[in-house]
């Protein structure tokens, strides 16, 4: 029988630490969320020497225990809870081979609470390339450990690890230094208080907010020896912690490395000069974007036609091949095109996470955020925010879940909530046949008035959503840090395999995730749409034929027209009927009404719905385009769509939360109802209100 030991992988931000976790785990892996918060975490199985699986869970980046943020103290707490399912039996600190200094403050830390620790000194093919070299032999007896001098681009050093892994009953648990030094008499009076605890757990409780089994800050305030220490003593005591590490650390640095800087080759500084340029900085970073999305827009349309006519088929081909009955039309109807709303957004969240993987990769996107930082700060967001508002183009699914490197709350959640004003691709249906409507043809100065108008429907929701994330700045009363750190990490060649995994386990959890609420609304509306009280839809084909008796109907339009019926007098076209007279004030008729409840599955289905309303056969544009245009308004008289009720619709969609996959994605995302719930009402009542106005005054 296999045994399994737990290992976690511990390192400070752009260390590769990712990297060293797919080169261990490879497709074995999973991602989810630590209970109760969003902080992403990753975990995977790595098959070692002797039937032995190792059970690694990648940790959040960290430069030290002295936790700041969130994802720090997910990574203390663990460490401190020997009763946690996942707590380590070896716990792997990967190292940068050019910031070795600052990350080995971590991996003392983590000797202090004498858990079987191997140090990884990650990327040294480059060690060659800056002039290092190191004394491992040295660096082992000095630092009490095992050493593992890897490099995940050449493959190099990996089953060296492995074998450290295997053997951690072999591995050091004896501290680097004796930091109790800084005051003797207080660690001496907490040893006596507590003399069956480790002194430097006893340590991490004290002075930050962290959980340790049983023991808590109220246990330390009844000892009398503790009260005296205030709030300012402790962050003294913490700075001479910081500065005799490192002490021990440049004295075993001194030895254990050298640098040639004659030998160093680098053009980083070169390159930021021009990326974060005040000027070329930003004409880059456009360029770069418009690259992206033209090219997210051009590859992800063939995929997305053919999974969007593939499930179209084989619902047509379930209702062929099954028998008649309300089973197959729930698979038909509900299922199969409710598994197609989730998995045709798949080619547009693969590219962009791919583009973002290989922008995170390469170390632009570091300096992107650094760029932007200065703009965004003055609306209340964080230079992250940028790449999250502008994938929202594309989809607000992946956007909000590229909010997760956001560390403050406050600017994350401000992103999550505002990133649906920005246009993305589910709106142009909408957009295009409204605009094709109700704006006419003609030029100015060489564009397209129905061009301008729809350019002026993307900088519309840019701008709605930044206005709307300085308003949420000035009310929300959410205490978070909001300063801003950010490392700048060398330039280097993604590597294909993180960037593959990356996709694969970003789309994954899209799938899976907001997946299941989506299918499950889907079969929701289509019972909604598929049965209806009354007589009106249990008889709808014996009045439809007394009705059309006279017009001598072909098959095909007599079943339409059945079809019309049986949707107008159904649940959701009672639906309809039922809100007209509030959707009637912006120019809107029962039809549209459906039109508009039925789009919350997705935007997109807007046009789909009129389709089915107006008995028209097929998707085909033009079709629809004639019909719509012929509706006339039965209050007001004249065509229903004209220039005022399409600019309403237009802004209507412009602004409402037309779209239950975002918003499940913001209840995984913030953990709550309570944020999507705010969300809907607050963007539906602002598009009614803006709707209504724009109708009024239009017509």
């Amino acid at each position: 029988m296999s045994k399994q030991i737990n290992v976690a992988l511990i390192g400070n931000p752009n260390t590769g630490k990712t990297s060293v976790f797919n080169a261990l785990t490879g497709l074995n892996q999973k991602v989810g969320n630590y209970p109760g918060i969003t902080v992403e975490k990753k975990q995977g199985i790595c098959k070692l020497p002797r039937g032995v699986k190792a059970h690694i869970i990648d940790l959040p980046g960290t430069y030290s225990l002295n936790a700041s943020s969130l994802d720090e103290n997910v990574v203390i707490e663990l460490l401190l809870n020997k009763n946690d399912k996942d707590f380590p039996d070896i716990a792997v600190v990967v190292t940068d081979v050019e910031n070795l200094k600052r990350n080995l403050l971590l991996f003392t830390q983590i000797k202090d609470l004498e858990i079987p620790t191997v140090l990884v000194i990650n990327m040294a093919d480059r060690m060659g390339y800056k002039g290092i070299s190191l004394d491992i032999d040295y660096l082992e007896e000095k630092l009490h450990t095992k050493i593992a001098l890897i490099s995940t681009r050449k493959n190099e050093g990996i089953d060296k690890l492995k074998d450290l892994i295997t053997n951690f009953k072999d591995v050091s648990v004896s501290p680097c230094l004796d930091t109790t030094t800084i005051d003797p008499i207080y660690f001496g009076n907490l040893k006596k208080a507590f003399p069956n605890q480790l002194l430097y757990k006893l340590w991490l409780v004290i002075t930050q907010d962290v959980n340790f089994g049983k023991t808590n800050r109220k246990e330390f305030d009844a000892v009398a020896d503790f009260k005296t220490k205030s709030k300012g003593d402790l962050k003294r005591l913490q700075q001479k912690e910081t500065i005799k590490r490192y002490q021990f650390i440049n004295n075993a640095l001194a030895k254990g490395q050298s640098i040639d800087l004659s030998r160093a080759k680098d053009l980083r500084i070169k390159l930021d000069r021009i990326l974060t340029h005040k000027v070329w900085g930003y004409l880059i970073f456009g360029i770069i974007l418009l690259t992206i999305f033209q090219a997210i827009y051009d590859w992800s349309s063939v995929p997305m036609d053919f999974i969007d006519g593939l499930f179209a088929n084989l619902s047509e081909w379930t209702k062929n091949i099954m028998p008649e009955g309300a089973f197959t039309d729930l698979i038909a109807e509900g299922i199969i095109p409710g598994l197609g709303g989730i998995v045709i957004f798949i080619p547009q969240i693969a590219f962009l996470f791919l583009f973002i993987a290989v922008l995170e990769e390469s170390g632009y996107m570091s300096r992107v955020v650094f760029l932007m930082d200065r703009i965004m700060r003055r609306f209340g967001l964080s230079g992250k925010s940028v790449v999250p508002l502008i994938s929202g183009t594309a989809c607000a699914i992946p956007a909000i879940m590229a909010t997760r490197n956001i560390e403050s709350w406050k600017e994350r959640l401000i992103t999550i909530l505002v990133t649906p004003f920005t246009t993305c691709s589910a709106r142009l249906p909408v957009y295009l046949i409204i605009i094709a409507l109700v704006i006419p043809e003609g030029r100015f100065f060489g564009l397209s008035y129905q061009a301008l108008t729809l350019m002026l429907l993307y900088l519309i929701g840019f701008g709605t959503a930044i206005v709307s994330a300085y308003i949420l700045n000035k009310i929300l009363k959410i205490r978070s840090k909001t300063f801003f750190v950010i490392e700048m990490p060398n330039y280097k060649l993604p590597l294909p395999k993180n960037v593959v995994l990356t996709v694969i386990e970003k789309t994954k959890s899209f799938v899976f995730g907001a997946g299941k609420i989506i299918l499950a609304i889907s079969i929701i509306l289509w019972f909604l749409a598929s049965y209806g009280p009354g007589e009106q839809f249990n008889n709808a084909e014996t009045i439809v034929k007394t009705q059309y008796a006279s017009q001598n109907l072909n098959e095909e339009d007599l079943q339409q027209k059945i079809a019309s019926h049986k949707l107008e007098h159904s649940f959701i076209g009672i639906a309809g009927h039922a809100i007209e007279p509030a959707i009637r004030p912006l120019g809107y008729d029962w039809k549209i009404g459906i039109a508009i409840v039925s789009s919350f599955a997705a935007r997109e289905v807007f046009v789909g719905t009129l389709a089915t309303i107006y008995s028209v056969g097929n998707d085909d544009e033009a079709t629809i385009k004639n019909r719509m245009a012929a509706e006339v308004n039965p209050i007001l008289g004249g065509p229903l769509f004209n220039f005022a009720s399409g600019i309403s619709l237009l802004l209507f969609y412009a602004f409402a939360m037309q779209c239950m996959s975002t918003l499940a994605i913001v209840k995984k995302e913030t953990n709550s109802w309570k944020w999507p719930t705010l969300q809907l009402v607050i963007m539906s009542a602002f598009a009614y209100i803006v709707a209504l106005i724009a109708f009024q005054l239009l017509k």
